[in-house]
């Protein structure tokens, strides 16, 4: 069942030069899952609601977050601008891209801001110390725009069954990296076991469809191991 609700932001955080996360204080319980999005709408109007991706793992218990890119579009113009304080309403829990916790070994390919509801997938994992062997492939421009990169360092400190890879347009010869797109060789190179795995989608629409491809038709995966989200929150 979902919740609407007018919620207060109770911080801002810029995460990138064009991406920010707000964390909004609820002031009651809130029940949803790792990987799931809700439905944010500004100033009561019903032209600037979006849907995005909930960043924040259900173990973070003080509060409720979503990170989004900010563009030049009303709603994210709008959103870049809130502070402290302001009030926004929401709805949610939506979406079934979450985590199945007898899994046993899961890959994520994500590109851009579409690493949100992964981030809650993966926080939720470690913290509850899942043990489910979790393989990131992560596509950016360039090492500028990889989002959440401290809090995925931090995660493979404490959870050795995390393992990130980053995949750079542009890469920096100061930064680990596969220089490059996510194609069938990066994944076969990464996720050696890839055959074993269920697989997590979500970004563009575009790239979600071509990592599908690939996956079904390269590397031959059953279409029923491939959960998919078409990241909306541009």
């Amino acid at each position: 069942m979902t919740k609407d609700l007018m919620v207060r932001v109770k911080e801002v955080i810029p995460r990138t030069y064009n991406v920010k996360s707000i964390r909004f204080d609820l002031g009651v319980e809130f029940d949803f899952k790792a990987g799931q999005f809700l439905s944010l709408t500004l100033q009561n109007n019903p032209a600037l609601k979006r849907y995005l991706s909930i960043s924040s793992s259900p173990t973070e218990k003080c509060y409720l977050e979503v990170t989004k890119k900010i563009t030049g579009s009303d709603f994210s113009k709008t959103l870049g601008q809130l502070k402290t304080g302001d009030t926004v309403t929401i709805q949610y829990p939506f979406g079934k891209f979450i985590l199945e916790e007898q899994e046993k070994r899961i890959a994520f390919l994500s590109g851009g801001i579409g690493i949100t509801p992964i981030r809650s997938i993966a926080k939720y994992a470690v913290d509850k110390n899942l043990g489910v062997d979790m393989a990131l492939i992560y596509a950016n421009r360039s090492l500028k725009d990889i989002v959440f990169k401290e809090d995925f360092d931090a995660m493979q400190k404490i959870y050795p069954k995390l393992k990130v890879s980053h995949v750079l347009c542009e890469a920096d010869p100061g930064f680990k990296c596969i220089p490059g797109l996510i194609n069938a060789q990066v994944i076969k190179n990464e996720v050696s076991d890839y055959a074993r795995r269920k697989f997590y989608l979500c970004g563009p629409p575009a790239m979600v469809e071509a990592m599908g491809k690939i996956l079904t038709e390269e590397l031959g995966l059953d279409k029923k191991n491939i959960i998919t989200e078409n990241f909306q929150g541009y």
